[in-house]
């Protein structure tokens, strides 16, 4: 038990440097680079992302989301457009740029943790991913 979550304690930290690195090139601060991965990880899965729910996601008050979206407008890294199918919404979008930029960061990191994921069966994946799925519901509930 000890020795599985040192790991845990270990692969936090190496996200912590992997982000503060990415924080630094590209000039944000820890708020603008989590939205950045949100809206990264929810195109993946082919949802939109509203600005009431990075506000949820991000535990940030409404108004501190508008500022946030006016800061990565201005810097070139989101869109506000129309919601596809409620003419009143609006739904945030990443632009090429940022798609871009965040995977320039981010795809060395990507593919070497790619290369990690391939020596695992899909039963050993299925075990790690519940490890990791329960152990992050444990620290974060919501």
């Amino acid at each position: 038990m000890t020795a599985a979550l040192s790991a845990v304690r270990a692969l936090s930290d190496a996200l912590d440097r992997m982000n503060g690195s990415m924080k630094s090139d590209m000039e944000m601060n820890a708020t603008d680079l989590a939205a950045l991965r949100m809206l990264i990880v929810r195109e993946h899965r082919g949802e939109s992302v509203s600005p009431h729910e990075m506000a949820r996601h991000l535990r940030i008050s409404t108004a501190s989301t508008t500022k946030l979206l006016d800061r990565l407008s201005e810097a070139g890294h989101i869109e506000r457009r129309p919601h596809p199918s409620d003419r009143r919404a609006r739904v945030v979008a990443l632009t090429d740029h940022s798609r871009s930029v965040f995977y320039e960061h981010l795809g060395a990191h990507l593919h070497d943790m790619r290369g990690v994921v391939e020596r695992y069966s899909d039963d050993e994946l299925a075990l790690i991913t519940r490890f990791i799925d329960e152990l992050s519901a444990s620290i974060d509930p919501a």
